[in-house]
């Protein structure tokens, strides 16, 4: 059973499990915080004179005694049938503030846990990457693009994918490879529609220049990698970026070959609907096995919106492969 609370942060807590409706839990991820939705109908609470809601009020959702979501209100709509909408995010709403850092041979945990503590955030598990980021100076940049910049840095340099989220209440960040739900996805299991798309598009490159300024020669050095076979296909699909000063040849030439095995190929997006499963949610590594397409393979949910109607339970996820 899906339990919903609102705290009101001044001794009262409210059981709204039994008056919710639409409700509705999404996680993506990157670029947004989590979301809770639900809609509260008329009944004798609302006659209650302490009974209130108001934004910034805590949301605490469990079912049969998970965690699923923990956050604040964000948003309260009433109409004239009594009915009041609620908009809950996590915590990683408070990551779109702006401001300005500067980091040096620092990890993304120190990066996460620094931004934290200046922004009064909780933090939970947070793997050791293992690798430090040379440099980053972000002027008036969101606190969420800052942390996802570290993230793609990191993978870059050591071609290993890392999720960062809201952990029920803990700002997370977890290594992908251990970080799944336990089930597969798709002929037999759990299953109802889905929709494939292969495009090259969204993130396709079959050429890659990085490039960095020497500050001794005050020259500026190319490093190019590409893959003439698929230009004879695609045309030229060309990534123009620059690279730390201070990374060698050597390096740069390692990022040039990972990125290259990421990058140049078809992007493959797959939507499905299924049964629900709350231990499904956004960055992680769900096994997907749908005969018709060939597809027998681990891909990475990029979004999940879970719907709740009585004991109903769907979700709908974006995959892709990575």
């Amino acid at each position: 059973m899906l339990e919903i609370l609102l705290d009101n942060k001044n001794g009262q807590v409210w059981d709204v499990s039994e008056i919710a409706s639409d409700i509705s839990w999404t996680t993506s991820r990157v670029g947004r915080p989590a979301s809770f939705e639900f809609t509260l109908i008329g009944s004798a609470i609302f006659q209650d004179r302490t009974f209130a809601v108001n934004n910034g009020d805590i949301v605490r959702v469990t079912k049969d005694g998970v965690n699923v979501f923990y956050g604040y209100v964000f948003s309260i709509d009433m109409n004239q049938d009594a009915e009041i909408g609620i908009k809950a995010y996590d915590q990683v709403r408070y990551l779109l503030n702006k401001d300005t850092f500067v980091f040096k041979n620092q990890t993304i945990g120190d990066i996460i846990r620094e931004i934290a503590k200046k922004f009064e955030l909780k933090t939970g598990r947070i793997d050791d990457t293992g690798y430090k980021i040379p440099s980053m100076i972000e002027d008036g940049q969101t606190l969420l693009d800052i942390i996802e910049k570290a993230i793609t840095l990191t993978m870059s340099a050591t071609g290993q994918f890392y999720v960062f989220f809201d952990d029920f209440g803990e700002l997370s960040l977890r290594d992908v490879r251990s970080f799944d739900a336990g089930i597969y996805v798709g002929d037999g299991s759990l299953m109802t529609a889905f929709e494939h798309t292969r495009d090259i598009d969204s993130d396709t490159y079959n050429r890659i220049k990085l490039y960095r300024d020497n500050q001794q020669t005050g020259r500026r050095e190319i490093y190019m990698a590409q893959d003439s076979a698929n230009i004879a296909k695609w045309g030229v699909l060309q990534l123009y970026e620059s690279v730390d000063e201070n990374m060698n040849a050597a390096q740069i030439g390692e990022m040039l070959d990972r990125m290259m095995k990421l990058k140049n190929r078809e992007q493959r997006t797959l939507k499905l609907d299924a049964i629900g499963d709350i231990r499904v949610r956004s960055g992680m590594y769900l096994p997907i096995i749908i005969e018709s397409l060939g597809i027998n393979q681990p891909m990475m949910v990029d979004e999940v919106k879970h719907r709740f109607d009585g004991a109903n339970h769907t979700m709908s996820l974006t995959l892709k492969v990575v």
